[in-house]
């Protein structure tokens, strides 16, 4: 089972959570490209360059700390990616409201993320449950 170390999504988490507040404050998009493009390039290419830049600074090997399922990441990562680019998309069309909403339900889902309760390991959870009933 391939995983990520806690320490490396916890990094992500708190880049999504600032850059949301910092777009909120400023009403203005463009900082939420940080977590967009680095979130994008990992779903895409696997490499994801705020995660590289953080691995350096561990304290301890990768191995050595909690680890996080990849899948389930890369599930979180997509929503991530979804709402940011909602977001930066109505920003760039003036839609406020839409901006606001979608900025906030990623900003919101990463910090109940950082305070212990993963909201699209529920949604993934609750999906694979219906599927299986499903079929």
């Amino acid at each position: 089972m391939k995983t990520i170390p806690k320490p490396l999504v916890m990094a992500n988490q708190w880049t999504i959570v600032l850059t949301v507040i910092i777009a909120l404050l400023t009403q203005s998009a463009w900082i939420l490209f940080i977590p967009l493009i680095a979130n994008l390039s990992s779903l895409l290419t696997g490499f994801h360059p705020i995660l590289v830049l953080v691995k350096r600074l561990l304290a301890k090997p990768a191995n050595q700390y909690i680890q996080e399922d990849y899948a389930q990441l890369r599930f979180n990562q997509w929503l991530a990616v979804g709402f940011l680019f909602v977001a930066s998309l109505s920003f760039l069309l003036n839609w406020t409201i839409l901006f606001n909403i979608a900025t906030l339900m990623v900003g919101i889902a990463a910090l109940i993320a950082i305070l212990g309760f993963c909201i699209g390991c529920f949604v993934r959870f609750r999906y694979q449950q219906w599927s299986y009933r499903r079929n």
